[in-house]
């Protein structure tokens, strides 16, 4: 067996998430792949028992470093004005520095063409159910449904940033996320969900 080297695994994943950006993950092959990445087809199989297995891989990696990223400097008993505007800060910037990680970490969870059984809910997951707990215990957030409260108060958050990566809105005006607008929306994200 070869041995694996950590520049090669990079460049396959790297390439990976550039394939399936571009192309979807009908096309994305193994072949492509290796020639994306100027190696064999083989040399995938040395980080990756099958394309299946790389498409895991891809999304617990991005998963888990949009996680902690998001977490930064985040505790689940913060005032939950403080805590969602942190949480839209720390997303954002995650999601400039990383875009093409973005593009594929939302393809991969709204792909009915992926096997999601194998991804188990994450420590994260908790953290934010406890922010929301903790929020509505204080008095601080109306006490709605989980479905209801993720599209009031990301809702218009991820809106922002499709616009910001189309750099035009609806009406086809160019557009670019600033603080400014970040933060003018939040406020109002926040008067709703106030008690």
């Amino acid at each position: 067996m070869r041995n694996k080297d950590e520049n090669k695994e990079l460049t396959i994943r790297e390439k990976a998430i550039e394939l399936i950006v571009k192309e979807g993950f009908d096309g994305l092959s193994m072949q492509k792949l290796a020639k994306e990445a100027n190696i064999s087809a083989s040399t995938i199989y040395i980080y990756f028992k099958n394309r299946e297995d790389l498409l895991n891989q891809l999304y617990l990696s991005v998963q888990e470093k949009f996680e902690r990223d998001a977490l930064t400097n985040f505790t689940p008993d913060m005032p939950f004005a403080e805590g969602l505007w942190l949480q839209w800060k720390n997303r954002f910037k995650n999601i400039c520095q990383n875009p093409l990680e973005y593009q594929f970490y939302e393809q991969f969870r709204n792909s009915p063409l992926i096997n999601h059984k194998d991804i188990k809910p994450s420590v994260f997951r908790k953290l934010m159910n406890d922010f929301v707990d903790n929020a509505i215990k204080k008095g601080e957030l109306v006490n709605i449904p989980a479905e209801q409260y993720w599209a009031i108060a990301y809702g218009p958050f991820y809106t922002l940033v499709k616009f910001h990566f189309d750099h035009s809105s609806m009406a086809g005006k160019p557009f670019t996320l600033t603080e400014q607008k970040l933060k003018q929306t939040f406020s109002l994200v926040v008067k709703s969900l106030h008690p």
